[in-house]
């Protein structure tokens, strides 16, 4: 059996939140050993949650979602003793990743100069709302603020919602992403050179290259995109959202086949024969007769059912589904992206990774650890002995 991708690749997790974690997740679900480092009482996040009984516990579910298969250990940073056990585990890692204000790791003695030095092969990635360099870079960012600021949220929503932000921490989730993908390039790189690196990663350089094309719109022809609602960004009035007689159904009608498959389908092929319909061009400058006819068709029978027939005439189509619903589908048993795992509480469904590999395929392993549950063992695998370690949290530096 083929090892996984990174079975042999040991992470020093400094970061909090969602992005910083999520890379490091993306890691771990690959077969690295992560090492969560948390503050004295475990990370913030741990604690934001709904319900009583997970903040209790310390395990809500943000902070489950993204620290799968990783182990906690507990170290009080402001402590030199502390300080000592990082440049120690240092010394055996490959990977150290933080996401703290540029500056602070190096306040510590413990930023890349520092680390480096002790092990030239350490990739140390700093992920940062606007990255080490530039008039912003000690500004402390958001999700929510680097969506408003990258222009996201200026072509989100309506002309009359105003500016909307995802319903979801996008910015977070793809500088996580992008902050994994180029660990996993530092790493290659390394195995060519034989050296580590520095690695740089933004929030905002993140969601500026996900809207690769809206920049590139502006960049070559001068168009700033513009809030459109759900319509698609071609533009095609039969690639939007509609209401049905019981929610709303999302078309990807795109090209003449699927126009003509999908007038069929709703009964309304004497629209072949009207002049605002006869092509693209056409039925753009008729959009709002375009979408009434479709949505009077679709309102005679619920969105499943439509949802049904459509798919059946190979029209891409998918009614609005919630959260509650898509984890039933049976597409998800086929895939495994959601994924059991075992725990004190139960067993705990959380997303794993998303992509599938023939051999060496990633998943979860272990559940999200409780705060500082691997601790004692991280220091004895660096050689402490069980005096040293009773000395440390005597010291305070183990929190």
């Amino acid at each position: 059996m083929m090892a996984q991708a990174f079975a042999n690749v040991r992470v020093l997790d400094f970061t909090r939140v969602l992005a910083g974690p999520f890379a490091s997740f993306q890691l771990a679900l690959q077969g690295a050993d992560v090492i969560k480092v948390e503050a004295p009482g475990g990370e913030e996040t741990r604690t934001i949650a709904r319900q009583r009984d997970w903040v209790e516990r310390k395990m809500a579910p943000i902070w489950m979602s993204v620290n799968g298969n990783k182990r906690s250990i507990v170290l009080d940073l402001s402590k030199p003793a502390a300080v000592a056990v990082v440049k120690r585990l240092a010394a055996a890692a490959d990977i150290v990743v933080e996401n703290f204000r540029p500056g602070v790791m190096n306040r510590l003695g413990i930023g890349y100069d520092a680390l480096s030095a002790i092990n030239p092969k350490l990739i140390y990635c700093a992920i940062a709302g606007f990255g080490q360099e530039g008039p912003e870079r000690r500004t402390p960012s958001y999700d929510g603020m680097i969506q408003a600021m990258s222009g996201l949220m200026a072509m989100t929503g309506t002309p009359e919602s105003g500016p909307t932000r995802a319903g979801f921490a996008a910015v977070d989730m793809i500088t996580g992403i992008n902050a994994a993908y180029a660990m996993a390039t530092a790493l290659f790189q390394r195995s060519h050179t034989g050296r580590g690196q520095f690695v740089d990663v933004a929030m905002l350089d993140s969601m500026l290259a996900l809207l690769a094309q809206q920049v590139a719109e502006y960049t070559v022809t001068g168009d700033v995109a513009q809030r459109s609602g759900n319509l698609s960004p071609s533009r095609k009035p039969t690639a939007d959202l509609f209401a049905g007689a019981d929610g709303h159904i999302l078309l990807a009608v795109l090209t003449e086949k699927q126009f003509r498959s999908l007038f069929t389908v709703l009964g309304r092929t004497d629209v072949f024969e009207d002049p605002r319909f006869v092509d693209w061009f056409a039925r753009m400058d008729n959009a709002a007769l375009v979408k009434a006819t479709i949505e009077a068709a679709l309102q005679t029978d619920t969105c499943k059912v439509w949802e049904a027939r459509l798919k059946a005439a190979d029209i891409p189509c998918a009614r609005v589904w919630a959260i509650d619903e898509i984890l039933a589908h049976p597409q998800l048993g086929h895939r495994d992206i959601i994924q059991t795992v075992d725990s004190e509480f139960g067993p705990l469904r959380l997303t794993g990774a998303s992509f599938r590999l023939a051999e060496g395929n990633g998943g979860m392993t272990r559940p999200p650890p409780r705060v500082d549950e691997h601790g004692a063992e991280i220091l004895a695998e660096a050689g402490y002995s069980g005096d040293e370690i009773a000395a440390l949290r005597a010291a305070g530096a183990l929190g």
